[in-house]
């Protein structure tokens, strides 16, 4: 079962600042560890050639909820200046490395702490354009902290991260602007945070897409009532989660396919590996976009 619980891990900047070089800075570079490959994308673009940025998970044939660390994990996190956690309960693995593997002056940065999220709160973050704007401010702060003499450097590769994500922000806005308050379906939480930048009117129930989420049967009752909505073409796309499928999931799309309701998949970690935060994304919408078109 998967269990969203906060963690509540922020360690204050000024806290860390006075004693960043403890941990052993690289010549010229900062050691920078993300739990997910989406973070480790945004934190590698702002950090540039000052840092060195590797993500834990990045699978993209695995479901990251289920993730467990390893021995090689422990010693990234060990070695780390600074960590990058989803928190609120999406890497807690995470955090039992932090526990086990102290290091003074080590910065980490819990996203979901840090956005004023708390226990039992979605946790897909990255999946708000919103969100995803404060915590690369955030990342830019904590590269300042650690490393002030590159302060200048850092506010550059964040000017250019804002005109990096330009065009998946003009792809959010042109979505909502065209299709605002067409009803779509998912498979699961992952794309509430999304659905509400986009305007769009997310239907499922929210016990039918948190069950799955958490790895558990949804109730009855809001498995008919999604079926119901398939059946009677109440939604203009079904978005679901390759990463996460299951019975109930499959069959939902198998019924949305015989309605003829494009079916719209996402994912949790980048796809294809290698991809940018921002271009992984915009692909994704523009398959929305694709799907919301055909059936308008």
């Amino acid at each position: 079962m998967r269990k969203w619980v906060s963690v509540g891990l922020l360690v204050p900047l000024a806290a860390v600042a006075a004693c960043g070089a403890a941990v052993g800075l690289p010549p010229g570079k900062l050691n920078v560890v993300a739990a997910e490959n989406f973070w480790g994308s945004v934190a590698e673009q702002l950090g540039g050639d000052r840092v060195s940025v590797q993500s834990v998970v990045s699978d993209p044939n695995a479901d990251p909820h289920e993730y467990e660390s390893s021995a090689a994990d422990a010693r990234a996190f060990a070695d780390a200046n600074f960590v990058i956690l989803n928190g609120a309960g999406y890497d807690d693995w995470g955090q039992k490395l932090i526990d086990g593997n102290p290091a003074a002056g080590r910065v980490v940065l819990d996203v979901a702490s840090a956005l004023g999220k708390k226990a039992g709160d979605n946790p897909h973050l990255w999946y708000d354009p919103a969100s995803v704007v404060l915590t690369a401010d955030r990342i830019t702060a904590d590269y300042k902290s650690i490393d002030s003499k590159d302060a200048s450097y850092f506010d550059q590769m964040r000017n250019d991260f804002t005109a990096a994500l330009k065009p998946y922000q003009d792809e959010v806005g042109g979505i909502r602007q065209k299709y605002s308050g067409i009803a779509i379906g998912s498979t699961e939480s992952i794309f509430v945070y999304m659905a509400a930048a986009l305007g769009l009117r997310l239907t499922t129930p929210a016990a039918f897409m948190n069950a799955v989420s958490e790895g558990i049967d949804p109730p009855a009752a809001a498995v008919v009532q999604v079926q119901d909505q398939v059946s009677g073409d109440q939604i203009r796309a079904l978005v679901y989660n390759s990463q996460t499928a299951t019975a109930v999931t499959t069959n939902i799309k198998s019924l949305a396919a015989a309605h003829h309701i494009p079916t719209v998949a996402v994912t949790e970690t980048l796809q294809p590996q290698g991809s940018t935060f921002q271009d992984w994304q915009l692909g994704q919408l523009r398959s929305l976009e694709a799907a919301l078109t055909a059936t308008s």
